[in-house]
């Protein structure tokens, strides 16, 4: 489990819950002890996403537990379905089960927004991806629910790419023919991303030998003139305030990369809950 995906955060939530000081767990003496079965179960329709980290999370607090899963990571479910059974003893379960329902909810919320961004551009050769505006400290997990979704990886951090944005262009000041110069700074084998505004940027861009802008804020009239301009070879990439409904928009008129930030940082959570009985098969002690 020393590599396990989000053991760091599922190490920190359950220190936050104090998942090992359960004062109400405590009044149910031995009978904590008991082997239980807690069954997952979805309150609507969603794409499941998160039960690696569920798995995690029981395997932290007892080695010996058990995750069943009965529908897919990435698969959709529906209303009053069981998608995940767990054995686990008593004591686990009731010490993991919010933390558990907080990972899931969130991450099956982030996972099936981004399925309805997927599913609105098929058939375009456009591509949906996330943004940096994730929840402080649960990037790594949203962003994987967003591939869960069937989204694509994009920009994890400052470092992982170059991202030349407005402000960039505010600090550079009047002297914009100098992007070429900042440009040949850039260590080998790193991505760069220019982000234009107006057809001056776009040619600077072009000029300096870009092959990635982003057009953010731009209405699909302007992405649809500029790919016209840039050709195959470059590929523009439209966000700003993109949803599902726009989407589509946005792909027909040349965006092959669509980046949305309501992904991670406007997915409302899933309804689910976890109905726990006592595990009554024989060898169950």
């Amino acid at each position: 489990m020393a590599d396990a995906l989000g053991l760091e955060e599922v190490r920190r939530a359950l220190a936050e819950d104090r998942a090992g000081d359960d004062v109400t767990t405590r009044l149910l003496g031995p009978a904590a002890d008991a082997r239980a079965i807690a069954r997952f179960v979805a309150e609507g329709r969603f794409v499941v996403a998160g039960l690696p980290i569920v798995e995690v999370i029981f395997h932290e607090l007892d080695p010996g537990g058990c995750l069943e899963s009965h529908t897919a990571e990435g698969e959709w479910t529906g209303p009053e379905k069981a998608f995940a059974t767990l054995r686990a003893s008593g004591r686990a379960v009731l010490a993991g089960e919010r933390v558990a329902l907080n990972f899931l909810q969130r991450l099956s919320g982030v996972a099936t927004l981004t399925r309805r961004a997927v599913d609105a551009v098929a058939g375009t050769p456009a591509r949906i991806t996330h943004t940096r505006k994730t929840t402080p400290g649960l990037r790594t997990l949203e962003q994987y629910a967003v591939r869960v979704g069937g989204g694509i990886d994009n920009r994890a951090s400052l470092a992982d790419a170059v991202l030349w944005k407005d402000n960039h262009w505010a600090l550079l000041g009047a002297q914009r023919s100098a992007l070429a110069d900042a440009l040949r700074s850039v260590p080998p084998g790193v991505a760069v991303v220019v982000e234009v505004e107006e057809d001056e940027q776009l040619d600077v861009a072009l000029a300096a030998g870009v092959t990635h802008v982003l057009a953010d804020n731009q209405p699909p009239a302007r992405i649809r003139k500029w790919a016209g301009r840039v050709g195959p070879g470059v590929t523009i990439q439209a966000s700003g305030g993109i949803t599902p409904e726009t989407a589509r928009a946005y792909a027909e008129a040349g965006a092959t990369l669509i980046s949305i930030g309501a992904l991670t940082h406007s997915a409302p959570a899933v309804a689910m809950r976890c109905d726990v009985t006592v595990d009554t098969r024989r060898h169950a002690l």
